[in-house]
Formats: structure tokens, C-alpha cells, sequence
């Protein structure tokens, strides 16, 4: 940064370069890594760290790395032990279920994210989705246990939600039927979150996934499992909603 802005006072750049340059400004973490910290600026959704894969001595590099610059890091696909071992060097929150660890926080915005699950199966995706939500600063309300085995329980839910939230997210596996459902009855944005349970054929979230992808209802699917995706982009709704904002 300090570069950018001795450009700038010497007249090398002028203030539109320098801001270009400062949004697609990378912070190097030793041999492991290059922290994107200015992607919240550019996309609204800021940097995270995601651990599977990862050696956790890198992991714990860039998360670091990533609170000290930034004064917020997240961390996803963090499983428990690991989780444990962090801590005693970077004084992260864990959340349990939806295996992500946060340290730090947002400026908190208006929105409010819904989160439905079919079954209690797909419970650690939708956590993942919750987290991810209020830790970039919305409110959100759940229901779990929804399924269409028994659409009762869906009405129920959605009456409670019904005029409170921007954005519903519906986490789903066998047949993924909620979702389409979901976006049938209501009036606000629904994302679909395809969940890998079932089994036979078409089990692992594929048949959630081509059920989802082929809805009549307009409902917008990620990835099967993806409920950090899902929380990433109900948030962008429901804080543009939350705001009243267009841009």
C-alpha cells in the first residue's frame, strides 16, 4: 500500500490508478499463500480461508495473516481437531456443526436470511449457511426438520418467515423436493442447496441437485454441500434488500 501512495505523491499515478491498484492489492503469507484482502471491497464478500486439504500450519498462517490485515478472517471445513489446535494460537469462535471458525467481525447490515432444512441430516450444511450469514453481518431465522414427508411442517415454518426474511435458503438431500416447494409459496429469493445424503441411485445429492436444476419454481442452485456458498450469496441479497440498496 505504502508504494501505491508514493506513486501517487511523486504524480506516477494519478487517484483512479491507485484505487485500481488498492482493489487488486495481495498480501503474501510466506510460501503458502496470497491473501486476496481486498476482495470484500470489490465483491462485498471478503477473503476466507478454507482448510480441507490444507497443511494446518498454512491454515494457521493465513488466517492469521488474514485477522491482522483485515480484522476479520473466516475459516471453513475446519474439523474439530484441527479447530482445537488453532485456537491455542488465534483466538477463533468454532462453530461445531457448520465446522467454521471466525475471529473478528462486520458492520452488521438490515437483511435477514431464512434457512430451511428437509431433514435433520441436512442440518451441518445449513449451518454452514447460518454461520456464513451472520458472520458478515445478517439476522437469520431457521427451520429445521421441514421436509416434504410431512408439508405440514413446511407451512408452519414459512408463516413464521413470512414477511421477515429477504432471502430463503433450502438445504435438501434424496430428492430435494423442499426447494421447489419453497420457491412455489413464497415471494422472496430462494437458493437451493443440494445436501449429500440418500442413498441408491441418485444418492451422494446427485438426484437433489438434477431436481433442483430442473424446478418450475424459479430457485437459483449451488453445489451440492455448498452451504458456504449459499450464505455468502443470501447475504448479498439480503443486505442489498435489507439496504434498499441497487448497487
Amino acid at each position: 500500500m505504502q508504494d501505491i501512495l508514493k506513486k501517487v505523491r511523486s504524480g506516477e499515478i494519478d487517484i483512479e490508478e491507485a484505487e485500481a491498484a488498492l482493489k487488486r492489492r495481495i498480501l503474501r503469507v510466506g510460501d503458502c499463500g496470497r491473501l486476496d484482502i481486498e476482495r470484500d471491497g470489490r465483491t462485498g464478500i471478503p477473503e476466507v480461508v478454507i482448510a480441507e486439504g490444507k497443511d494446518p500450519k498454512h491454515t494457521e498462517e493465513l488466517v492469521r495473516s488474514l485477522y491482522e490485515e483485515t480484522g476479520f478472517a473466516m475459516v471453513t471445513r475446519l474439523d474439530p481437531k484441527e479447530a482445537q489446535d488453532l485456537m491455542e494460537s488465534v483466538p477463533i469462535e468454532y462453530h461445531d456443526d457448520a465446522r467454521i471458525g471466525v475471529i473478528g467481525s462486520r458492520e452488521p447490515c438490515s437483511g435477514t436470511v431464512g434457512v430451511l432444512t428437509a431433514g435433520t441430516s441436512d442440518i451441518p450444511v445449513a449451518e454452514e449457511v447460518k454461520v456464513v450469514a451472520e458472520s458478515l453481518g445478517c439476522s437469520t431465522m431457521t427451520a429445521y426438520d421441514v421436509g416434504v414427508a410431512g408439508i405440514h411442517r413446511v407451512t408452519e415454518a414459512l408463516e413464521e418467515m413470512s414477511g421477515k426474511v429477504d432471502v430463503l435458503v433450502v438445504a435438501a438431500g434424496r430428492e430435494g423436493a423442499l426447494a421447489s416447494v419453497v420457491a412455489g409459496l413464497m415471494d422472496v429469493p430462494v437458493i437451493g442447496v443440494p445436501v449429500s445424503t440418500g442413498y441408491g441411485a441418485g444418492g451422494s445429492g446427485e438426484s437433489a441437485l438434477l431436481s433442483m436444476l430442473q424446478s418450475c419454481s424459479p430457485i437459483v442452485t449451488v453445489n451440492i454441500d455448498a452451504g458456504v456458498i449459499a450464505g455468502m450469496m443470501a447475504y448479498k441479497i439480503a443486505r442489498l434488500a435489507g439496504d434498499g440498496s441497487s448497487t
